[in-house]
């Protein structure tokens, strides 16, 4: 291991260990003015329950970097706030809340049940910091997908913390392409930005790994309006599908996994997102073998430290309800510190080009943020559902008696595409 990962990873786990037991005398040590983070998300709406599972998460990674002290700053240490701004999942709503945390001189804001969302915060990000400089804003987006946000969309303000659809899309296909089982697949997906990046990414990886697959179904459903997916069930049922591709998300995956329990299918789900929200429970023994999901960790993928940092979750968050930690938005404000700290100013500027090929080691995922697209570089797991206490499946999800094996983990040297962007820098 190299120097600089032992010290992070003494670091890191050194203030884990002290969180908990220290936290009021760690913060007396950030006596400067707090250094704010802008959460723009649907906190209400069809969606509001992924708002809050983000806001648990985030908050999560403020408390961790303040019980360490805060960030390091010239002037002294300052401790992080997260200011919680209601975009109700819309685009409109999200520009205003832009409008207003620039309004509050907020240097930095988080974002990412969206790519549209996140696209048009990304486009008003680089009027507004040509305009104003003195209203400078980084976007930090931990879940918006489309390939686009670092690829010809990619702008120097924007950072994503999160694997994008393709590197998603790759890593299942990897695993399906060794299911000789499947020769039918049927895709279902959000009509979105995202969702048509699943469907043009899933034909096209399928036909480089499986060209004997036939797709039997290419589908688009509103995001966030269907209440019954049953008649999408049966369209999979009739057209003799072995597996479902789908990018679904919050409420249109956990609709629609229920009403594939209650008819019986017994297809198998490649998700992007299986693992989320309410997915589990509402999949019951359907799911069982046959529901797979692709993220950067899980609570099962195994490992002292790994485990040590579930459980501190599980500790800060008891209730099933909660059980959903997604380790990348931790991170990403760990990152954000450690970066804060490294330029010794909150600037948004420095703070960039400290983030720009910043590599970070918990102690079990080290990552880099890739400095031509600013794209982060990270392992990713693909995993199966089962019960509980099987092997592999030591923890399940919310309570729900089912969890998630690895089935297939991936190095960032695997994971890791090729960039295309071409940036503009102030």
């Amino acid at each position: 291991m190299h120097g600089w990962m032992r010290l992070a990873v003494a670091a890191w786990a050194a203030g884990a260990l002290l969180a908990a037991a220290q936290v009021p005398e760690a913060r007396a040590q950030a006596t400067g003015a707090p250094v704010r983070l802008a959460l723009i998300e649907g906190m209400s709406g069809p969606f509001a329950n992924a708002g809050a599972a983000v806001e648990r998460n985030l908050r999560f990674g403020v408390e961790r970097v303040n019980a360490q002290g805060g960030v390091k700053l010239r002037d002294g240490a300052h401790p992080l706030e997260l200011v919680v701004l209601d975009s109700k999942g819309g685009v409109e709503e999200a520009l205003v809340q832009l409008r207003a945390a620039a309004d509050r001189r907020i240097g930095f804001v988080m974002q990412g049940n969206s790519s549209a969302v996140a696209a048009a915060l990304v486009t008003a990000l680089d009027r507004q910091n040509a305009r104003d400089p003195a209203r400078r804003a980084l976007f930090l987006n931990y879940s918006a997908d489309d390939p686009a946000l670092t690829g010809s969309a990619c702008s120097f303000w924007h950072f994503r913390f999160d694997a994008h659809a393709g590197m998603r899309m790759d890593a299942l296909v990897d695993l399906l392409a060794g299911d000789q089982a499947v020769k039918k697949v049927y895709l279902l997906n959000q009509d979105y930005s995202f969702g048509r990046d699943v469907s043009a990414l899933a034909r096209a990886a399928l036909k480089m790994q499986r060209p004997d697959i036939s797709v039997v179904g290419d589908e688009f459903h509103p995001i966030g309006r269907v209440k019954d997916f049953s008649p999408y069930v049966a369209k999979i049922r009739a057209s003799g599908a072995d597996a479902v591709i789908t990018g679904n998300w919050g409420n249109d995956l956990a609709l629609l996994v229920k009403a594939a329990r209650e008819q019986g299918l017994g297809t198998k789900f490649y998700t992007f997102y299986g693992n989320s929200l309410d997915a589990p429970a509402a999949l019951g023994d359907a799911g069982v073998k046959r529901v797979l999901a692709v993220a950067e960790w899980h609570p099962n993928a195994g490992g002292a430290q790994s485990d040590a940092f579930y459980r501190a979750y599980r500790a800060r968050f008891p209730a099933a309800r909660d059980d959903y930690p997604v380790l990348r938005m931790s991170m990403m404000v760990e990152m954000l510190a450690a970066a804060m700290s490294k330029a010794g100013t909150a600037d948004p500027v420095a703070v960039a080009k400290a983030l720009e090929g910043l590599r970070f080691d918990n102690g079990f995922h080290p990552v880099r943020m890739r400095a031509a697209d600013h794209q982060l570089i990270q392992p990713l797991y693909v995993m199966e559902m089962d019960k509980a206490g099987t092997p592999g499946v030591r923890f399940d999800n919310e309570g729900s008696g089912y969890g998630f094996r690895t089935v297939l983990a991936l190095g960032p040297e695997r994971t890791e595409a090729p960039s295309v962007c071409r940036m503009t820098r102030p």
